[in-house]
């Protein structure tokens, strides 16, 4: 696992309004970064490959390239003071090249652990903090290996690369086991980690925001997937003071051990007996914390910008409970013909040219004293009956 080392954190103590932050990936989290940023007096640049991306409509430059084009990153880091990323699969090597000519307050350590399911559960664990039970598997002899120890259900997982249920396989039958096997048949084997199958009660997250001493969180919140993807987050989770506790000693911890500069989102398994368990880490905002934008006294890009600017973090405070919900490809059309009688609907469009079914197009917020009721509201619109 990466050592982390304060050599390569880069941190600055303040960064002055008028300077350039650069935004590696321009997609609708780089978008909020940015809208955040101008609020907060910066000026912003991003590297995309995708001309006119999300986050570069609302920036003063783009840099339209990969990720990985060494000398587009360059020309980046050399227009700007500060460099942070909107997600987490990009090329920790290649920033390493260009931190002689930018900071980069987050640091690449912080990318390689949550880049790789192995380093990630390895230092959740040594904090400890407890994950699904798991094993290193390479190979088809390990998969046997592994699910002698572990048993069935369980989860397949790729090391790195995988997101919203990409490269993930569920194992629950001999049958399935087979149907791997015959996939894998004359293949390399990618390297792997197999998950115990987790019985939990619900899903949560908690964001956890930090300049790189100082750290700050936000509520603990429920979230609903379908299909793999996020589809609804209510704010706050209805849970007792002592688990939101532990989730916010979770994740102090956790802002700690990386000496967190920005933010960082831990994705929980709320078990059935009150346990917590992490599922996984996401380091840069996350979906499940848009609803901070209308629905907190900071919201987490506030807090990222914030975070990698050196500047002091004020404890986020929710003034309205929240509903969150995204709004896919398939649900553009009737979300808008329905947004005349539903005022009380925040919606933000992402700027993406091309709708695609399951593609996340926007999201929508709604304030309410009563999530629940208010996610019921929600689904009998219809405009997310396919997910039914």
């Amino acid at each position: 696992m990466p050592s982390l080392s304060e050599e390569t954190k880069g941190r600055i103590d303040h960064l002055e309004p008028g300077s350039v932050i650069g935004i590696v990936g321009g997609g609708q989290l780089g978008r909020m970064m940015a809208l955040s940023a101008r609020y907060h007096g910066f000026r912003i640049g991003v590297l995309d490959p995708t001309p006119d991306a999300p986050a570069a409509q609302v920036a003063d430059f783009q840099e339209t390239a990969d990720y990985g084009d060494l000398e587009a990153l360059k020309r980046l880091a050399d227009r700007s003071d500060v460099l942070t990323y909107e997600f987490e699969n990009v090329d920790a090597d290649a920033l390493d090249q260009v931190r002689d000519r930018v900071a980069i307050p987050q640091g690449t350590d912080l990318l390689r652990v949550t880049q790789d399911r192995v380093h990630e559960k390895t230092f959740i664990n040594r904090h400890g903090i407890d994950t699904a039970p798991w094993r290193q598997v390479d190979s088809l002899d390990q998969l046997d290996a592994a699910l002698k120890e572990l048993g069935m259900p369980a989860v397949l997982k790729t090391r790195t690369g995988g997101y919203d249920g990409h490269g993930q396989a569920v194992l629950r039958t001999k049958e399935d086991l087979q149907a791997l096997q015959a996939r894998m048949k004359g293949r390399d084997f990618p390297p792997s980690v197999l998950e115990g199958f987790v019985d939990f009660a619900f899903e949560a997250s908690i964001l956890v925001s930090g300049n790189g001493k100082d750290y700050v969180t936000f509520p603990m919140v429920r979230n609903e997937h379908r299909h793999n993807i996020l589809h609804m987050t209510l704010a706050p989770a209805k849970v007792d003071p002592g688990m939101a506790d532990r989730a916010r000693d979770m994740a102090l911890t956790l802002a700690d051990g990386f000496k967190l500069a920005g933010t960082l989102a831990l994705e929980l398994f709320v078990m059935p007996d009150g346990g917590l368990v992490v599922n996984e880490l996401a380091p840069r905002p996350h979906n499940s914390g848009h609803y901070t934008i209308e629905a907190c006294s900071m919201d987490q890009f506030d807090a990222h910008v914030r975070g990698i600017a050196g500047w002091p973090l004020p404890k986020p405070r929710l003034l309205s409970p929240a509903v969150m919900v995204n709004v896919l490809g398939q649900h553009v059309a009737p979300v808008r013909r329905l947004l005349d009688e539903h005022p009380e609907w925040f919606l933000h469009d992402y700027g993406k040219a091309e709708v695609r079914t399951d593609r996340k197009m926007g999201h929508l917020t709604v304030l309410t004293d009563d999530p629940e009721r208010t996610a019921r509201d929600l689904e009998t619109t219809g405009c997310w009956s396919d997910l039914d």
